[in-house]
């Protein structure tokens, strides 16, 4: 069966993600690249998801991939992350679309201690001596999702970094809590101060990918790999 993609292509970079799987998304130097890219780490999100209740089949190639849509991207494109939103994630959604994304988003939580967990060591570092070491990144997801969760209303509170590890139980919960009231009750079309919102099937696409993303990476860097 094909898998409905889309690509967002920046200057420097292009993403290529799966509308139907928030989190499996890899990024490139192309958009040949990328496709090759998520193609290739299909298997590591099914390792994800094993166990979650969403079944999921990894395809064998690019070509099982149906790109229907192509987004311009922007200076965060570029930076290296996600930006634009796909048209698909505009559509309404019901408890039975809430009770998917939150297995999924468990599941990628999962991902994330464990891989931060099972850490024996530093970090190896990346091709110019940079990355951040895992309590670096820890702090950095959790204080990330906090800021994606005020996008559709959530009220995440701040922290030190220091008390980042014990924080993401409790920012984790008021994820949960403010996707369920964007569902129910639906999300402002501004924030307080007249800032954008996101919809809240952005927000899973896009804290996911985050989420998975250091997740990948920390099991790449880890000295016990």
């Amino acid at each position: 069966m094909p898998v409905d993609a889309y690509v967002e292509v920046g200057a420097k970079r292009v993403f290529a993600g799966a509308l139907a799987w928030p989190g499996w998304c890899r990024a490139a130097r192309s958009e040949e690249e990328a496709l090759d890219a998520l193609i290739a780490y299909g298997p590591r999100y099914a390792a994800v998801l094993k166990g979650s209740g969403v079944r999921f089949t990894p395809p064998a190639k690019a070509s099982t991939l149906e790109v229907v849509e192509r987004l311009k991207g922007d200076v965060t494109t570029d930076f290296g992350a996600p930006s634009i939103a796909p048209k698909a994630d505009a559509m309404s959604v019901d408890r039975r679309w809430l009770t998917r994304q939150e297995r999924i988003l468990r599941a990628s939580w999962k991902a994330f201690d464990r891989a931060a967990e099972h850490v024996t060591g530093p970090l190896k570092k990346g091709l110019r001596g940079g990355g951040r070491e895992v309590d670096a990144i820890v702090a950095h997801v959790v204080g990330a999702e906090a800021s994606y969760a005020r996008m559709i209303g959530a009220t995440a509170k701040e922290f030190e970094e220091a008390d980042a590890d014990a924080a993401r139980v409790d920012e984790r919960a008021i994820v949960l809590e403010g996707l369920e009231r964007a569902v129910t009750d639906g999300i402002p079309a501004a924030g307080p101060r007249g800032g954008k919102r996101w919809s809240a099937p952005y927000f899973v696409r896009r804290a996911t990918w985050h989420v998975l993303d250091h997740a990948w990476e920390i099991e790449d860097r880890s000295s016990g790999s």
